[in-house]
Formats: C-alpha cells, sequence, structure tokens
C-alpha cells in the first residue's frame, strides 16, 4: 500500500479491501473522502466523488456490460442530474432519484424513438412527447409508462387525433383531423371507434371551431433535441387549457375547443419496447372519406360503430345550413364534450354538500363496522334506529375539524344497511374509499324527472341519489319486506340500498340521500339504455333530444331479444317474484332499466376473433376445440366457469346461470378485446338482438333486412318509491278521460304488475 498527502492535508492512498475490491484515492481516516476510484470484483468501476464512504456528488460509473453512467449521486445512489447509457445504445438525459428516473428527462431509446418529458419511477409519467423513429409524435399525458389522460397524436401523413388515452390506448370521445381535411368526431372505446359520431367531408364547416390542441401545432412540434424550457413550457400551456376546461373558462381564452375522454386505436406497451415496434402507430385510416358529394353541397354523416365496424350512417343536414348557429352548436358540443357525468370541484354548486355527505358516511361507517355482525332485530328498524350528529368545522370530541359548513347529520337504520352491504360482498373499507376517498364525486348534468340529482362514486361502483321526503318515508315503511325479500333471493332485480341519510344545513335545509348500486358499473361500454314500464302513453323521445346519454323509453325500443331458454325461464320467474313484493308495497311506476352493449356484427368478424379472444383469456389451445363444439351459443363463447378468472360486476351475489348450449353448466362469457366475464341474472348476459321496428311504431315490410346483433345485456328494477296513493288515483282518473286506461302509468299496482311482465315477455321474446 502506498500513501501521499495531498495540499489539503487529505490522506490519498490505495487500497485492497478484505473483500477483494480496490480503492484508491482520498480518505478521512479510515473511510473514502474526497476523490478516488473504486473497482469491484466483478469489473464495476466508479470515480469522482466520495463523502463518509458514500458516492456523492459528481462522478462516472462504468459496468462491465458497457453500460455507464455520469453525472450527480447521493447517498450511494444515483440522484440528480446525470447521462445513462445502456448496452443497447439508449441514453437517458435527465433528472434522477435513488437510481430511478424521476423529474424532467429525455430518453434515446435503442431504435431511436425519443421521449422527452417528466419521469416517475423509472418510467414516463406526466407531461411528455414521445417521438417514434418513423416520425409519428405523441405529446400529452402520461402514467406508469402509458399515454394516460389528455394528449394528442400525430402521424407522418398529417392525420391528427386529439383525445384522451388510457393505457396507452385511445378511449372515450375524440376528434380526429385527417391529412385530406376531413374529420370525425366520435367515442371510441379500447382504441376502437365505438358509439356515435359525426363525419366532416373535407370543406366541412366545423362546429364550435374544433381544432388540434396546442400541444400539437407545428411550433411545439419539434425535434427531440429542442430545449427542456420549450417542453416545460408546452406542459404547463397544457395544464392551464386543462383547468380552463375543468372550469368552463372557454369563453375567456381563444384556444381551440376539446372535446373530453378519448379517441382511436393507437398502441399498447412501454414506450421504446413494445411501443417503438410501430405496427401500433399506423395513421388513422381515411377511408371513411366520402369524396364524391354530389354537386356543391357538402353533407354531413351521422355514424354509429360498434367494435370499430361501421353499422349505420345517414347524412346529417347539407353543409350550408348547417352549424351557422354559432352559440347554439356551440353550447350543444360543450354540454356533449363533458358528458353526462360532471366532476365535483372546488366551486362547485354541490362542492359543500359531497364533502358533508363523504364526512358523514366516513364517520358511521367507521361507526357500525366495529361492531360484531349479527341478524337484524326489529328495532334495527324503528324511529330510534338512527344516528345523528353535529359536525361544527372547527370539529368536536366526537368529529374531526372539516373545512366545509357547519351541517347535522342523520344515518337511518344502520345496522340494517350493515347488513345489505354484508349481503353483497361490499368491503367498509372499499365501500369508505369508494364514496369518501380523494377523488371528488361526480355528478349528473341533467336531474331526472323528478327532480332528484345524481352522483356517482369516482369508480361508479355506487350511485347517490336524492330523495324526497315522502320517498323516505316509503322506503323507511317498505324497508323490514325489503331486507326479507333481499335475504331470501340472491338474485333479486330491485335496486340494492346500501344507505340513506340526511344532512341538515343551516336555516333548516334538509337534503335526503340514498346510496345505491350502480348496474352499468362494467368494462363494457353501454350503447343503449331504456327505461321499460309497460305503458305506452308519453312514452318516447323526441328524436330532437336524443344524443348518446340518453335513456330511452318503450316506444322507442326497436329490439326484441332471444336469450338462452333456461335464462328466459330464470329472469321471468324472478321479475314475477319482484313485482309480487313490489305489488304487495302497494308500489307503481316502476321500470327495467335495460342496458345493451352491442358486439360487432358477426358477419363481419374476422376467423380468428373467437380464438384470440380464447388466448387472451388464458384457455389452452388443446382446449380450443371443445370449448368451440359444446358452449358457442349465437355467436359468443361460453366457456365454463373457473373461481377467479372473470371480470365481475359490482356487488353481485346469487347463483350463476346454466346454458343449455353448455350442458347447462354455470359459463363465462368470453368478448374479444375484452376478457372474461361472470354471467348472472341480468348481468353479463348474452342475447340476441333482432331489430323489429326501423323507427319507432313502424313495422319492417320487408323481413330479408331484418338486422340481428350479438348483445350483452344488463337489467335491473328502479324507481320503486312511489306508492298508489290517492294522488295517482286521482292521476288515473283525470287521465283515463282523454287516453286509455291501459295505456297511461298511474294504474292499481295489480294491472301495473301484470301489465310491466306481459311487455316484458314481448320484448324478451321466446325463441322459436
Amino acid at each position: 500500500m502506498a500513501s501521499a498527502e495531498t495540499s489539503k492535508g487529505d490522506i490519498q492512498r490505495g487500497n485492497t479491501l478484505p473483500n477483494g475490491d480496490i480503492y484508491v484515492g482520498n480518505f478521512a481516516g479510515l473511510v473514502p473522502h474526497g476523490f478516488g476510484k473504486y473497482m469491484w470484483t466483478d469489473g464495476t468501476l466508479y470515480y469522482g466523488e466520495w463523502d463518509t464512504s458514500k458516492m456523492t456528488g459528481r462522478g462516472v460509473i462504468q459496468w462491465p456490460s458497457s453500460a455507464s453512467y455520469d453525472g450527480d449521486l447521493r447517498g450511494g445512489f444515483i440522484d440528480g442530474t446525470g447521462t445513462f447509457k445502456g448496452v443497447d445504445g439508449s441514453v437517458y438525459k435527465g433528472s434522477w432519484r435513488m437510481n430511478k428516473k424521476h423529474g424532467m428527462g429525455t430518453m434515446v431509446y435503442a431504435k431511436s424513438d425519443v421521449y422527452e418529458g417528466f419521469w416517475n419511477e423509472g418510467l414516463p409519467d406526466g407531461f411528455g412527447k414521445y417521438t417514434w423513429a418513423g416520425g409519428n409524435i405523441y405529446i400529452g399525458s402520461w402514467k406508469s409508462g402509458k399515454m394516460n389522460g389528455r394528449g394528442v397524436m400525430q402521424w407522418t401523413n398529417g392525420d391528427t387525433l386529439d383525445c384522451n388515452w388510457l393505457n396507452g390506448l385511445a378511449h372515450g370521445k375524440g376528434f380526429c383531423k385527417y391529412a385530406s381535411g376531413a374529420c370525425y368526431i366520435g367515442t371510441w372505446d379500447r382504441g376502437l371507434k365505438d358509439g356515435h359520431g359525426v363525419f366532416y367531408e373535407p370543406g366541412s364547416k366545423m362546429p364550435c371551431n374544433f381544432e388540434v390542441s396546442e400541444c400539437a401545432t407545428d411550433h411545439d412540434v419539434t425535434s427531440a433535441s429542442s430545449s427542456s424550457n420549450e417542453n416545460i413550457y408546452s406542459g404547463l400551456l397544457f395544464l392551464l387549457q386543462k383547468l380552463c376546461n375543468m372550469w368552463r373558462l372557454h369563453s375567456r381564452f381563444h384556444w381551440p375547443r376539446r372535446i373530453s375522454n378519448g379517441t382511436t386505436p393507437v398502441f399498447d406497451g412501454n414506450p421504446g419496447n413494445q411501443l417503438s415496434q410501430g405496427s401500433s402507430t399506423e395513421p388513422l385510416s381515411t377511408d371513411e372519406c366520402i369524396q364524391d358529394s354530389g354537386g356543391d353541397k357538402v353533407l354531413v354523416y351521422e355514424r354509429e360503430y360498434v367494435q370499430g365496424v361501421l353499422i349505420s350512417e345517414k347524412p346529417k343536414c347539407h353543409d350550408s345550413g348547417m352549424l351557422d348557429s354559432g352559440k347554439t352548436q356551440e353550447h350543444t358540443w360543450q354540454k356533449q364534450a363533458g358528458g353526462p357525468m360532471e366532476i365535483i370541484y372546488k366551486g362547485h354548486r354541490s362542492y359543500y354538500l359531497m364533502l358533508n355527505l363523504q364526512l358523514g358516511i366516513r364517520y358511521t361507517v367507521g361507526k357500525i363496522t366495529p361492531v360484531p355482525l349479527r341478524e337484524v332485530r326489529s328495532n334495527d328498524f324503528g324511529p330510534r334506529a338512527r344516528i345523528r350528529m353535529f359536525f361544527p368545522c372547527e370539529g368536536s370530541q366526537y368529529t374531526p375539524p372539516h373545512c366545509s359548513v357547519n351541517f347535522f347529520w342523520k344515518d337511518y337504520c344502520p345496522m340494517v344497511f350493515r347488513n345489505l352491504r354484508e349481503m353483497f360482498h361490499i368491503d367498509a373499507a372499499d365501500y369508505m374509499m369508494s364514496i369518501c376517498g380523494d377523488d371528488s364525486l361526480k355528478e349528473l348534468s341533467s336531474p331526472g324527472k323528478s327532480g332528484s340529482i345524481f352522483y356517482h362514486s369516482q369508480d361508479e361502483r355506487f350511485v347517490i341519489k336524492t330523495l324526497r321526503k315522502s320517498e323516505l318515508k316509503i322506503l323507511l315503511k317498505m324497508l323490514p319486506k325489503y331486507y326479507n325479500h333481499v335475504r331470501a333471493y340472491d338474485n333479486t332485480l330491485i335496486t340494492k340500498f346500501f344507505g340513506v341519510h340526511r344532512i341538515t344545513l343551516k336555516a333548516g335545509r334538509k337534503v335526503r340521500f340514498v346510496v345505491m348500486g350502480n348496474m352499468f358499473c362494467t368494462e363494457l361500454r353501454i350503447h343503449r339504455k331504456y327505461d321499460l314500464k309497460g305503458s305506452t302513453q308519453g312514452r318516447s323521445t323526441k328524436k330532437q333530444n336524443i344524443n348518446e346519454n340518453t335513456t330511452l323509453k318503450d316506444l322507442d325500443l326497436s329490439y326484441v331479444f332471444h336469450v338462452d331458454k333456461p335464462w328466459r325461464e330464470a329472469l321471468f320467474r324472478q321479475i314475477s317474484l319482484d313485482c309480487m313484493f313490489l305489488e304487495s308495497q302497494s308500489i307503481i311506476d316502476y321500470s327495467m332499466l335495460l342496458g345493451i352493449h352491442f358486439r360487432a356484427p358477426y358477419n363481419l368478424k374476422t376467423a380468428s376473433s373467437h380464438e384470440n379472444s380464447l388466448e387472451r383469456c388464458g384457455i389452452p389451445d388443446s382446449d380450443l376445440l371443445h370449448y368451440e363444439e359444446k358452449s358457442s351459443w349465437k355467436g359468443f363463447l361460453l366457456v365454463a366457469h373457473e373461481p377467479g378468472t372473470t371480470v365481475g360486476g359490482s356487488h353481485i351475489r346469487g347463483s350463476m346461470v346454466r346454458a343449455s348450449g353448455a350442458g347447462y353448466e354455470e359459463v363465462d362469457l368470453v368478448l374479444p378485446g375484452n376478457g372474461r366475464f361472470r354471467v348472472q341474472l341480468g348481468v353479463n348476459m348474452p342475447a340476441r338482438a333482432q331489430k323489429v321496428r326501423e323507427d319507432m311504431n313502424t313495422e319492417l315490410e320487408n323481413t330479408d333486412t331484418i338486422e340481428e346483433y350479438d348483445v350483452v345485456l344488463y337489467l335491473g328494477i328502479i324507481d320503486i318509491l312511489q306508492e298508489y296513493n290517492m294522488s295517482k288515483r286521482v292521476e288515473h282518473a283525470v287521465k283515463s278521460l282523454k287516453f286509455d286506461p291501459l295505456s297511461i302509468s298511474a294504474v292499481d299496482p295489480h294491472s301495473y304488475s301484470k301489465r310491466f311482465v306481459h311487455s316484458l315477455e314481448t320484448v324478451f321474446a321466446e325463441q322459436d
């Protein structure tokens, strides 16, 4: 060992350590301190600054694999700013934290793809720009290495897609602008066009100045070598636009309008690896462009897609007479852009009400959960079965301080609803996190006919509805019989209630809530929603009021549905039992809420679609022929149920239905691109939809043109809190003078129940 004293007084020497590692450099006592070179026995070399035996400061690390790092270190970790060169030739230059890319940085991948933006825990996360070697560019939000949130994709051929993204795929509503000048405004689901949209030919006037976002204009879509300041500016501009969209400040700024919530098939995977393979970054298809519109008039087309397949198209109106009403059209698109739900933000009219509701539920669920689970007693339903509490802003001995207003809280029959939640396998912690977590609730933009306001939990598992005082009384009155009915019939289709609460604000204003299960909490897109009462008077929707979020009525339904025979028998057995219960409680005006998920027309599917779907769901190739022979039903794939392999609906309980085509076994439904679903009564039910009317009340004359679709159905009985009281008797008497007494909604409970079941028997027709 050799040593020498430096001018600073530190001892510099070389040393071979007992473990075989070699250090040459400055010491402070017996530990490396200052500048030095350290070589591990595996050949890894570090030379740079040390601080009491820890690599701290500026330094260089070289690995035997030829990878290297040059930059800041702290406490023995790569931490700060530096450049990493990988074995495959990739280069990252930017910020680090604890050996992981974190903060602003630029990554040049081995295949010459470039990502420039923010990182979190080693993955792109936040605002960033990804440039493929072929020239395609994405600018927008990322999460955990995938495109998530608002962003713009621009292809080298000039096509542009402005939308939200989910797990690397466009998802929701979005705006596609083609190089030809044509554009499409519509909805996508997991990368495929799905739902209603409007196609504009080249030269058509666009509503609301729909253009590409600022973040995808020419001055932003630059090479990966642009400075980090410019990218930070782009990120801040993008964030500012997003906030303005949330706070409805578009009218204050002259920025291009954008639709929230997503768009087309793009790609999946991690940047630089799966994303850089190019097969998923092909330009948007322009085969939709109708080049010859005939004469000087340019048409705008309304379209509907199902899993990327165009199933309907019709001219909307001539361009010359369209969208000249400026503000009217802008308002219409702004309303549709936000979708049917509006996130409750600070300053929203319902913000303090939401905070009060969350505080109250968190308090009462937390109070009742430690109580040992037991059977409910008669006094659990009585007037004394209440939890009352005052929530002052500053807090109290029993309540925490909060930033809302003072309010009184009342929770009705907490033990009963605790047991109901247990029946439907709802964990108390999950229940509180869903409703009372950090995320805000979402409010339905248009209240129901009754004036009730609806809220959704952020994960959409639960629906919260405001109640009138009369509805609350009816619910509490029928609660003992409701509890017994739900406990006796696992597959009941009646609305699931999970809690009833009341908030009293200053000046004595009282707001009553009921928490219910959301029957449309599914990964599948619901293309149509129908509210079916069985009556005909006033049971249609004006065409000008219909959009993709509209819940349609009896006369709007143009399909009949064919389901497997044992399923139909089980369905009507349960509907009859539920109607008998409602009739015993003198309830009318209830309806069957029907949600329909359409699958792409069977004749347009590829021959391998079923095989691919089985492979995605983990079904071995060796079992493929067996399942196709045994369990295919009307274009669907039904496979024997395997616990733990399915995507279940929210708060599902009860037995699974058995398919006749699968030897009357319990089955799962396999859907290409979506997964494997547990089939139960009213949940994930495959069916065949046959179109029997082109428009309401118009029978098809040519049976050869009948359309048929594979569909997945979701259904349940809702609005069960209206008694046949004196006001309804008067309504029946008055309307009977003008209309057919059997066609109006207000009839006695027995007639209502009988008509309700009969009408559904025509909707779910028996197979020939």
